[in-house]
């Protein structure tokens, strides 16, 4: 009876400790599988999200971009002078027929002029609201302010387009004492000297937190008529979802002519922001398309350091299962050091014991390795509904690299303790010394 009880409390320590193992690789495996697929997926997930705050490219005639680099200027709302150069409005679906044209979320033409609001000098905005453009291919796509603007507060609702319709800057609004139903005249002198009037109904009123609070957007279709510049814009806003910029990408944007052509094609061929903003200038004439530079540097920051911080957790996830596994593995060793003996006592080799405790290993870990994988892939949904409020696509390889790394970390630890056997003398250990 005693030496069945030893048996059998042997046999329980040894079954803990198995589950002790798996359950060790199952939780690397976890942390693994779900940090690795979001990095994988992370990227255009988190320019989406970034992009929310704004364009991250701009289209300009090549006079305007010459001077505004010259003088460090930018149009705009908060320009004080009407603009002398121009772009095509009808060359701005063009924007949607270039390489990387699923990368481009949205776009939005201006035309930025100024005009009497009410007998008050203002800045007056022709844009697009939620125009609905049918492109060559057959699709449809739906552009305009409304999708660059999601951090305004916006009291009301967005005009139609090529309507009489516009909304109004808080700054302006306070200013000429009108709001939401009102109506107000503008009046505008052209260049050539003829004077026209337009009646705009107010759908809302904005907060945009800066100056264009004192500015007042209306379609582009009625600013043109006002100022006497048919299909004319000054400026094309411009959210595309991109790589971060490596050296390629800032050699490129120097001199694209100094690229090879493996280097040419690599960079044409990544959505770079000067590689996408390369494409619109070759589709719309006399253009020039610029990144902004803060928010590209913003994007590329914030996605190196979250892929950082994950492939970090990653890595301390590997190594807390190596020291497990392998002090498991040295307390197993020890326990059955008399089972390990009497095999190499009746002729069992040092490297085939090595190799039954390796393969026992192996299938526990490897048990405990898929467990960790579906339960990787579900924490990584539950971070992507959470995070980015969209799931999180998982890769192939993430599941290869996953299970490449763990077999290695399983490996080493079990390399670390194997040397406890080749020191065990069988007839020492049998004989309890």
């Amino acid at each position: 009876m005693f030496f069945l009880r030893m048996i059998r409390r042997s046999f329980t320590r040894q079954l803990r400790r198995r589950l002790l193992i798996a359950l060790t690789v199952c939780l690397s495996a976890t942390v693994s599988v779900s940090m690795l697929g979001v990095v994988f997926d992370v990227g255009d997930k988190l320019n989406a999200e970034l992009s929310t705050y704004g364009s991250n490219i701009t289209v300009q005639p090549k006079s305007d971009a010459v001077v505004s680099d010259l003088y460090n200027m930018e149009g705009g709302p908060q320009s004080d002078a009407d603009p002398t150069s121009f772009l095509k409005e009808s060359d701005a679906a063009k924007i949607k027929t270039i390489f990387w044209a699923f990368n481009i979320t949205n776009f939005a033409p201006q035309l930025n002029v100024h005009a009497q609001v009410n007998g008050t000098a203002a800045a007056v905005v022709g844009t697009w609201f939620n125009k609905t453009l049918k492109l060559a291919s057959g699709e449809t796509t739906v552009v305009g302010i409304d999708g660059m603007r999601s951090w305004w507060k916006l009291d009301g609702s967005w005009p139609k387009d090529d309507t009489d319709q516009g909304v109004i800057g808080t700054t302006l609004a306070q200013q000429l004492g009108v709001g939401r139903g009102d109506t107000v005249t503008l009046r505008k002198t052209t260049a050539a000297g003829n004077t026209h009037e337009q009646k705009i109904r107010i759908t809302g009123v904005y907060d945009s937190g800066d100056d264009d609070n004192s500015a007042i957007y209306i379609s582009s279709s009625v600013a043109q008529v006002l100022s006497d510049l048919p299909d004319s814009v000054d400026k094309i806003e411009v959210k595309a979802l991109t790589t971060p910029e490596n050296d390629l990408a800032r050699k490129a944007a120097q001199n694209p002519a100094a690229l090879s052509q493996d280097e040419w094609e690599t960079w044409y061929c990544t959505a770079y922001p000067s590689s996408i903003a390369y494409q619109i200038e070759e589709v719309i004439p006399g253009a020039v398309a610029k990144q902004v530079r803060q928010v590209a540097a913003l994007q590329g920051n914030v996605l190196q350091k979250t892929q950082a911080v994950m492939i970090l957790m990653t890595v301390l996830s590997l190594l807390a299962a190596a020291v497990a596994v392998a002090n498991l593995m040295v307390a197993s060793i020890g326990e059955r050091s008399s089972e390990l003996a009497l095999l190499k006592a009746i002729g069992a080799t040092d490297g085939a014991v090595s190799r039954l405790m390796m393969a026992e290993t192996a299938a526990i870990s490897l048990l405990g390795a898929i467990v960790g994988a579906a339960l990787g892939s579900g924490v990584a949904q539950i971070i992507g509904q959470v995070v980015f409020g969209s799931g999180i696509t998982m890769r192939p390889m993430v599941f290869v690299l996953v299970f490449v790394l763990l077999a290695l970390t399983v490996l080493l630890a079990s390399a670390s303790s194997i040397r406890s056997i080749l020191s065990l003398k069988p007839a020492e250990v049998l004989h309890g010394r």
